[in-house]
C-alpha cells in the first residue's frame, strides 16, 4: 500500500509578519564619517574623499557568525552588504534624485537611503577575508553602519546588464557613467 503524504502548506502555517526582528552581525569600519563626500552609489567615486574607492572592512562579530559561516567566502571577487542604515530617522513618498532634472521620484524607484526601512544594499569588492574581518574595496557606507548580512556576488544571477532602467533611460550626457552604464543594442 502507498503512502500518503499530505500536502505542505507553509504559506499558511504561520501568520504574516507585520513587524520584522533583525540582528546586526557585524559592523562597518569606513574612511567616510559624514553623508557629504561618501559616494551615493559604491563606484561612483567622483567628487568623493579621494574621489577613488576607498578599503574599508566589516568586522564580523564573533559571537553571532561562526568561523565556519565564513569559509568560501574568500573564493569571490564582490560581496552584497546588507545594511541597516541607523542614521535614518524618517523617509519622504517622493525625493529629488542627485542627478538629472530636478524632478521629484518615488522613493521606491530611486537608491535614496531614506526609505520606509533603512535597509542598504551594497556590491563592494572583497579584497580578503582574515578571520572575521572583511577587507573591503569601494563602499558607500559611513563608519558604524551595522551589517545584517553578506552574501556572495554571482555574476550568473546578479548581473541583468540588458535590463531597463526606468526613467534613468532617458538622461543624457554625463549622466552615463559607472553608475548608469550605457546599455547594448
Amino acid at each position: 500500500m502507498a503512502r500518503t503524504v499530505p500536502p505542505k502548506d507553509y504559506v499558511d502555517a504561520i501568520p504574516f509578519p507585520e513587524t520584522v526582528l533583525a540582528q546586526s552581525i557585524g559592523r562597518v569600519c569606513s574612511p567616510y564619517r559624514e553623508r557629504h563626500g561618501t559616494p551615493r552609489q559604491a563606484v561612483v567615486v567622483a567628487g568623493t574623499m579621494g574621489a577613488q574607492a576607498q578599503s574599508a572592512t566589516v568586522e564580523l562579530d564573533v559571537t553571532k557568525v561562526p568561523p565556519e559561516a565564513i569559509g568560501g567566502l574568500e573564493g569571490f571577487d564582490y560581496v552584497w552588504l546588507i545594511t541597516w542604515l541607523h542614521l535614518n530617522d524618517r523617509w519622504s513618498a517622493t525625493v529629488v534624485p542627485p542627478r538629472g532634472p530636478k524632478v521629484r521620484r518615488g522613493v521606491l524607484s530611486t537608491r535614496a537611503p531614506h526609505r520606509p526601512n533603512p535597509i542598504g544594499l551594497t556590491a563592494a569588492r572583497l579584497v580578503r577575508v582574515e578571520g572575521h574581518v572583511l577587507h573591503l574595496e569601494g563602499i558607500d557606507l559611513l563608519d558604524g553602519t551595522p551589517v545584517l548580512d553578506v552574501k556572495p556576488y554571482v555574476p550568473y544571477c546578479d548581473a541583468f546588464p540588458e535590463a531597463r532602467s526606468g526613467w534613468l533611460d532617458d538622461l543624457e550626457g554625463p549622466l552615463l557613467g559607472p553608475d548608469r552604464p550605457t546599455r547594448k543594442g
